[in-house]
């Protein structure tokens, strides 16, 4: 089977609040950490390298940045949570957006919480995981910078890591912007929940 093209994605808008983000039929979120590589990623997942900006400083993304994908839905890039170098109201503000928008928008089918796999699950995305299991909310974990990751350290990485997110080995998809890996896969489970919410 042919892999799935590029994901034809383009920015909507950049909304301060849920009520400002526009209509549509099923979207999919990205939640993680201020550097577990959100921007990289869709970049990668559109074939793009200016769709999303990325930055060296941690925490660039501060609004609810949505993008249309065709006709099939949207996809929310949320801000990061954890570091970034602004002041304690604000990161507290952005969290608390976050939070509003995975509990009450109604068209979220799918929110793809990336942990770092360098790193593994930080108390910030286990905290993450548990809130969104307590409010049913449907979640799958993505693990991201695959490539920073030894070769002979992957298996046990790819263990602890899913233990660490309370999951089997095989729940969770490894990915590397930069290199590619699985790029194609989670384009395909993208168009996957949009067209079949």
């Amino acid at each position: 089977m042919a892999a799935p093209p590029p994901l034809h994605l383009e920015l909507v808008t950049s909304a301060p609040d849920l009520a400002e983000l526009p209509d549509s039929p099923a979207e999919v979120a990205l939640v993680g950490r201020s550097n577990v590589g959100k921007s990289s990623l869709l970049n990668a997942l559109a074939a793009r390298k200016e769709l999303a900006y990325t930055s060296k400083s941690p925490g660039r993304t501060r609004l609810l940045n949505c993008y249309r994908l065709d006709d099939l839905g949207t996809v929310v890039d949320c801000p990061g949570y954890g570091y970034a170098s602004a002041s304690k109201a604000d990161r507290a503000r952005w969290q608390a957006m976050t939070e509003t928008y995975l509990v009450e928008r109604e068209p979220l089918v799918m929110t793809l919480v990336l942990v770092d796999g360098e790193v593994g699950p930080t108390p910030l995305d286990q905290a993450m995981l548990e809130g969104l299991r307590e409010r049913y909310v449907p979640h799958s974990v993505i693990a991201t910078k695959h490539d920073k990751v030894k070769a002979k350290a992957r298996e046990r990485r790819k263990r602890d890591l899913a233990a660490g997110c309370g999951l089997e080995r095989g729940d969770v998809l490894w990915v590397s912007a930069a290199k590619g890996v699985n790029i194609d896969v989670l384009r395909g489970r993208i168009v996957d929940w949009l067209r079949h919410p």
